[in-house]
């Protein structure tokens, strides 16, 4: 706990327990972004889904917006570079880490002269949030000066909430059917259990996948029989299958 600002941690953990609810999964990572530059203090914040053998993937949440221009192929260049944070994820590295640390020519390297040059960076910190195999996802945080110890130690305790925060809107994107979760009364979270009840999951591998307490997965079940009027596992999934709720 060492250097932890327990304070930005609390404000955080609420920050992200709300974007769970943010009805648009698309949109979600910028909030996110936009929190970190507060929380720790930084100059820049990315997070990016990319595939490295193939050298596709996007930036899908960026901030400030002055990055906005910059983001449009900026995965697929800093493959092309070689960016070292890439190849220590897809080799199943999960700790924080400094970037620098990874590249013992940092000056001569052609990402860290854009970093420079473009953004005013001039030194990052990488966070891996998970991810399916051959798949590297990724907060890339920058800052014009160094990121000190205590910086790292919040990271390593903000790490588990931004990776169950990718597996959301994963599995949200997923599993949402045609029909809007509002015109059922259902929230985004509360459509991902339903989901994954319709794929026959128990309420323990539903906590498993969503990294929640069985408590909270039957808290939310709870609300989605009020919502829909049903009663029980069966009736429920029948009925969101026929309003479309769920594939």
């Amino acid at each position: 706990m060492a250097g932890l600002r327990t304070r930005d941690y609390e404000q955080l953990l609420d920050f992200v327990v709300a974007v769970l609810e943010n009805p648009d999964p698309e949109g979600g990572w910028q909030l996110v972004t936009e929190q970190l530059l507060t929380t720790l203090g930084c100059d820049s914040a990315t997070y990016s889904d990319l595939d490295p053998a193939e050298g596709t993937g996007r930036v899908e949440g960026w901030a400030p917006d002055r990055l906005s221009p910059y983001v449009n192929g900026l995965v697929q260049r800093r493959v092309r570079q070689h960016h070292p944070l890439i190849g220590y994820v897809a080799a199943g590295r999960s700790a924080p880490v400094a970037v620098a640390d990874l590249c013992p020519d940092l000056d001569r390297a052609p990402w860290y002269r854009e970093a420079c040059r473009d953004f005013g960076i001039t030194r990052q910190l990488g966070v891996p949030v998970g991810g399916r195999p051959g798949r590297v996802r990724m907060v890339l945080l920058g800052r014009d000066g160094e990121f000190r110890d205590g910086d790292v130690t919040l990271a390593v305790r903000l790490q588990p909430l931004l990776t169950a925060f990718a597996g959301h809107v994963h599995e949200l994107r997923r599993l949402r059917g045609p029909a809007a979760p509002a015109e059922h009364g259902l929230t985004p979270r509360e459509l991902t259990v339903l989901g994954l009840m319709a794929e026959g999951l128990t309420a323990e591998g539903i906590a498993r996948r969503l990294a929640i307490s069985r408590h909270t997965v039957n808290r939310h079940a709870e609300k989605i029989y009020r919502k829909l009027g049903t009663n029980n596992r069966v009736s429920t999934v029948l009925l969101a299958r026929q309003a479309g709720l769920v594939r």
